[in-house]
């Protein structure tokens, strides 16, 4: 008889994820994700998914984040039917082995590059973006033939919910699984063995995974972030710069994206103008009280809210704030918000802002901002707004990051023929398109020989000519092997 003291089970424990991951190595042990034409049809379910529950998606984004239809749209189920369509068409050629060259060493030979899944892979996705950062690498992941497990975020709840009901519906369910939950659920899916993880998120959260990871050899990807800096040289068209660093900022999600922009560096000369132009053109985006403007989104959450308070609370930085800093914390709205000249051992200058709040830093001269990006860790993207075209080449050269854009903030995202990952503190590997199909890939070397032109060169015993021809061999030296050959 059962204690009614005795802890109930989780619904979702380590012994739960070993029967899913083992029902899973049993369906990917069948091979029928490995065919073209069952990767095709999974993939096709996906866009009628999209297709036909768009209005689902909206508003679970709506409930989740109050995201405007427009951006919801845009951002989330528009670029995943692209992305579904533009893996569909590439697939086939994706998948065949791409022939390679031999060398004289392996004589006669042909190779080749097979690429095939890894098996049973783990994504872990982000709340910011619940439907893109969830069934963006899982497109990758069926493309590869991989069986799959999706862990989407519990701080976006409705879009979680929705995502297990969807793929239930439209999805295979022995080879492609949703799991819900929190942080108990997250460790026990994090005790197994994977072919591969891919977590979408903070620094912090990355290191723990791959932490498990490690455990069992697992090989990751990491989406990080970081404080993606956006430079303002002074010779641009101020109005279309504005509007944009707007569009990248406060338009993607209200700052809580990973490519939003973190901070501006410019002069100090050309500060006042630039400030003047964001003022004019917010109004003109969200009105005279953005708190309730339909078309700015709300903080995900209380414990996101108190950690943007406490950033824009700082002694340091409070008497900074040249625009905005308004806040309700029952709607969970911040206004967009501009700081000017924080210092640079604040708390808002030490950590991923990830909301509505900018900090704007001068220099003396604009070739000055290199040295500021370099001195912190590497962002996911960095950006520059310049008509000069040395200062153009000088920030591709002298600037590491995960992506680079010139004149825009976060459109190089929506370009499928561009890598999308970071470098160091910022993440490992990369995604879209092509690239999330490779991620999810392991490229097999082949090499093909026959039973002609067996070197009796490579088998004892080792004679001093035998070690002139296979020096001759492995050197590429075609004059020395006819000289050994014939015992000179």
């Amino acid at each position: 008889m059962t204690s009614e003291h005795e802890e109930k089970k989780p619904a979702f424990d380590s012994e739960a994820a070993s029967s899913l991951v083992k029902d899973l190595r049993d369906a990917f042990g069948t091979g029928k994700t490995r065919s073209y034409e069952w990767r095709a049809s999974q993939l096709r379910s996906l866009l009628k998914m999209l297709n036909e529950r768009e209005n689902d998606i909206i508003e679970a984004l709506r409930s989740d984040l109050s995201k405007p239809v427009l951006e919801a749209y845009v951002t989330e189920v528009v670029m995943l039917k692209s992305s579904c369509e533009f893996t569909l068409k590439g697939l086939k050629r994706w998948m065949m082995p791409e022939k390679v060259k031999t060398t004289i060493t392996t004589f006669p030979s042909s190779a080749e590059i097979v690429p095939e899944p890894f098996g049973v892979v783990l994504v872990i996705s982000a709340w910011n973006y619940p439907f893109m950062l969830s069934i963006d690498p899982v497109i990758g992941a069926i493309a590869a033939g991989n069986a799959v497990v999706l862990k989407p975020s519990e701080i976006a709840p409705a879009s979680s919910s929705l995502l297990a009901k969807l793929f239930g519906e439209y999805l295979n369910s022995s080879a492609v699984k949703v799991v819900e939950g929190a942080v108990p659920e997250t460790s026990a899916l994090l005790e197994q063995k994977w072919d591969k993880i891919f977590y979408t998120g903070n620094g912090k959260v990355g290191r723990i995974v791959s932490a498990a990871a490690a455990k069992h050899l697992t090989p990751v990807a990491l989406e990080l972030g970081g404080k993606c800096p956006v430079i303002v040289d002074s010779d641009i068209n101020l109005t279309v710069a504005a509007r944009r660093i707007i569009g990248g900022k406060w338009a993607l999600n209200n700052g809580q994206a990973c490519i939003a922009a973190d901070h501006i560096i410019t002069t100090k000369d050309f500060a006042p103008k630039l400030i003047d132009a964001l003022k004019l053109e917010l109004e003109k985006f969200f009105g005279k009280d953005p708190l309730i403007s339909e078309d700015l989104s709300r903080i995900v959450s209380s414990n996101h809210f108190a950690r943007l308070t406490k950033l824009l609370d700082d002694d340091k930085v409070s008497g900074n704030i040249v625009h905005g800093g308004r806040r309700n914390k029952d709607s969970l709205k911040i206004s967009p918000t501009i700081l000017l000249d924080v210092p640079e051992d604040s708390l808002i200058m030490n950590e991923e802002i990830f909301g509505p709040l900018l900090p704007i830093v001068t220099v003396d001269n604009i070739e000055e901002s290199f040295s500021v990006i370099n001195s912190g860790e590497k962002p996911l993207a960095a950006y520059i707004f310049t008509n000069n075209k040395t200062l153009k080449g000088e920030f591709v050269r002298n600037i590491s990051a995960g992506g680079l854009l010139i004149n825009d903030i976060g459109m190089h995202f929506a370009n499928p023929h561009l890598p999308f990952g970071g470098v160091g503190e910022s993440g490992i590997g990369a995604c879209h398109g092509k690239f999330s199909f490779d991620t999810f890939s392991h490229k097999k070397a082949v090499l093909y020989r026959s039973f002609a032109g067996d070197a009796p060169a490579r088998y004892p015993p080792y004679t001093p000519g035998k070690l002139r021809l296979l020096k001759a061999l492995l050197g590429g030296d075609i004059i020395g092997i006819i000289r050994a050959l014939l015992g000179w």
